[in-house]
């Protein structure tokens, strides 16, 4: 060999030791006589821990060890013997620790005789391979375990075919896994929303979002569609692309929210739509209606005392009340009017088709007597009768808002004028209604600036006029208007909670002055002081009538707390509780009003109660009304057999007075004897007065201290 010859061949044989090291592929060359190693690049070298000058001379032995030599000599012999490559796969342990994978071919070298003279070993490390493969195995077993596992449907579609799904999504559907896999996947899309579905599936998108499915049956279902692209094992060992989409059935999502929608639209106990609901929908049928040409009624009903139900037969009572007071509303009107119920005792009605005043008052008489037949609770025959307000439209408005407003100040006019009626708005109501806010503000003027006096009234013995006790009766001095009586004020300050101030100012203003007449020797009977719902209820009353007597300098005889019957219908262990303590200071309670509730006997006979005032509107009936004679004797008697005191409010005439005294009344208050009077004059009647007898403190009561 030439020297150029031998460069060339150095050169070629470089060239070639750079191309073996630069694959990504282990070579070796081993001879058959020893399995002798002749040749190794630097990949076979250094997987097996050597380099390449000191792996050569080797054995396969000595280089892959003893256990992979054996292991692989059935493969070896099969080369050797047949002169066909083999590949096969095993395991080598990782310098790292870690398990590696490597893919080993087996090439037969012969010599020109034919003859295997050595074998090539090419190795391919395919731990990465292997180990993404495991991977995809165990996402693809925890996704069927998933998919068994979850209570939602799922499928998997190639290409728009079905090719697996849960058993939720089975049950969903109503088929069996066979009549779904082969199958479209959109065959199974409700018809009206398949063009979404398909776009969906034509782009890939991964999303999700609402549409429905049709099951076996037919019917429509609801659902979700969760969409992911994911990878699984194909055939071959082929990783592929398939859809898997989450089928999650939203009836009950859409049930909840309908069931929402309807809470948030209507009133909870009468089913009816509620203010919000109505509002709106009246104010498109205005719109409609204005369109049109066409009138409207607004009619605004109001139960009459509803409270009075509630405290004396209690909220379940006021609740079924309400709920038939409903009933009859809607069956009294027409399918296409509208009803609401804006909360508590109020309705609101839309009336359509004819809107005279002639209609519409035929409409409200049948109202009031549906409303106000007698219902039975419990054995018990109950009734409530409506005051209706209308309000026209265009005429009294051009709004819901509007006509709402008027019909409900012609409502209390309907209330001012003996209630259980129907009044039609006119424009000086809201003048009314004006000077009632104007009224409202005026009366928080007063309680600031103090601008009420007492008046005082004697209350006498029927059989004698001995003085039994005086009631303290408050008045506003009104700067412009003069003297306004309670029935002017009262009301409204009960309404805006300014009865709690009043309240107490009235009880320390009349101690203070029971006081002063007691210690100069002009009264020795109880001074009696209405007590406002709001302040029979309020946190401390107790206290604060003790810090009354305290700062006045009282004993409890001195001082008589009148209550209503409504007050004796709240929680009565409380209502017990509060009298024990007014009574163990020597307070005396007397029942105002009396008649005008529903006290039960059993509440009369348990609590602390000195005395029943028979409310005046039954005095007024008793020289005409043969059913006031009877309420008022029977008041008598009920006194008289409880062992209390019995006193006559409002008694105006002789011949009441003579009634009275006939049928054994005790006291008797009202203008016969003496109109309310101011202090100043009050005391001079009372200085022309013989002496009073001597003050006494409440029955139950220790005597209290001088």
């Amino acid at each position: 060999m030439t020297p150029d010859e031998l460069r060339a061949l150095r050169a070629e044989l470089a060239q070639f030791h750079r191309v073996s090291n630069a694959v990504p592929v282990a070579i070796a060359y081993y001879e058959r006589d020893g399995y002798v190693c002749r040749y190794a690049n630097e990949g076979y070298a250094q997987m097996f821990g050597h380099d390449q000058q000191s792996i050569l001379g080797r054995t396969v032995t000595q280089v892959i060890g003893e256990a992979a030599a054996q292991l692989i000599q059935p493969r070896v012999d099969h080369v050797v013997s047949t002169m066909e490559a083999v590949r096969y796969e095993r395991q080598l342990p990782g310098a790292d620790g870690q398990t590696r994978f490597i893919e080993v071919h087996l090439m037969p070298h012969t010599d020109d005789a034919g003859l295997t003279v050595g074998a090539f070993v090419l190795i391919a490390d395919i731990t990465r391979h292997r180990r993404a493969e495991a991977a995809l195995r165990d996402s693809e077993e925890r996704l069927a375990k998933f998919m068994h596992a979850s209570a939602e449907g799922i499928v998997f579609h190639r290409a728009g075919i079905i090719t697996d799904a849960n058993p939720p999504l089975l049950q969903l559907l109503g088929y069996t896994l066979d009549e779904l896999v082969g199958q479209p996947a959109l065959g199974f899309v409700a018809e009206d929303v398949r063009s979404r579905v398909a776009a969906v599936m034509a782009a890939g998108e991964e999303i999700r979002y609402d549409t429905a499915v049709v099951h076996k049956d037919g019917s429509r279902v609801p659902v979700e569609f969760i969409v992911r692209t994911v990878l699984v094992q194909g055939p071959g060992q082929v990783q592929e692309q398939q859809r898997m989409t989450i089928v999650r059935d939203i009836r009950p999502r859409l049930d909840a929210q309908a069931r929402i929608h309807h809470l948030a639209h209507h009133d909870a106990l009468t089913g009816l739509p509620n203010r919000a609901a109505f509002t709106e929908r009246a104010d498109d049928l205005l719109a409609s209606a204005r369109a049109d040409g066409r009138p409207l009624a607004l009619l605004f009903l109001d139960l009459d005392h509803f409270k009075r139900v509630n405290d004396s037969l209690g909220h379940p009572v006021g609740d079924m009340l309400l709920q038939t007071v409903a009933g009859r509303i809607t069956a009294t009107l027409r399918e296409a009017d509208l009803v609401s119920r804006f909360g508590g005792d109020e309705f609101v009605l839309l009336l359509h088709g004819d809107a005279t005043e002639t209609a519409v008052a035929e409409v409200a008489t049948r109202l009031l007597a549906a409303v106000g037949a007698p219902l039975n609770v419990e054995g018990s025959s109950i009734s409530v009768t409506p005051s209706i307000g209308v309000a026209l439209f265009p005429a009294h408005g051009s709004s819901a808002a509007e006509l709402i407003k008027h019909a409900d100040t012609a409502m209390y006019r309907a209330k001012a004028r003996g209630r259980a009626g129907c009044e039609f708005f006119h424009p000086q109501m809201a003048e009314a209604a004006r000077a009632e806010l104007a009224m409202e503000s005026r009366l928080l003027q007063a309680v600031r600036d103090g601008e009420f006096v007492l008046h005082y009234q004697p209350q006498l013995r029927v059989t004698d006029g001995a003085l039994m006790g005086v009631e303290a009766l408050i008045r506003w001095a009104h700067p412009e208007q003069g003297l306004i009586g309670p029935d002017g004020f009262l009301p409204l300050a009960e309404a805006r909670r300014l009865t709690l101030p009043m309240g107490q100012w009235v009880l320390r203003t009349a101690l203070a002055q029971a006081v002063h007449w007691q210690a100069a020797g002009l009264l020795r009977v109880p001074l009696a002081v209405n007590l406002s719902p709001l302040q029979f209820r309020s946190p401390g009353f107790v206290q604060s009538v003790e810090a009354a007597l305290a700062e006045a300098g009282a004993s409890g005889a001195l001082l008589e707390l009148e209550i209503t019957e409504s007050m004796l219908m709240q929680d009565s262990a409380e209502v017990l509780a509060v009298l024990a303590r007014l009574r163990a200071r020597g307070v005396r309670v007397a029942v105002d009003d009396f008649g005008t509730g529903y006290t039960s006997l059993r509440n009369l006979q348990r609590l602390p109660i000195d005395r029943l005032k028979i409310d005046r509107g039954f005095v007024d009936g008793l020289s005409a009304d043969g059913g006031s004679a009877a309420i008022v004797l029977s008041i008598i008697q009920l006194g008289r057999g409880l062992g209390l005191q019995v006193l006559a409010e409002g008694v105006a005439t002789a011949a009441q007075s003579d009634w009275l005294l006939a049928q054994g009344c005790d006291v008797q208050q009202g203008r016969l004897v003496l109109e309310p009077q101011p202090a100043e004059l009050f005391e001079a009647w009372l200085r022309a007065q013989p002496l009073s007898p001597f003050l006494q403190p409440s029955s139950a009561a220790p005597s209290p201290a001088a």
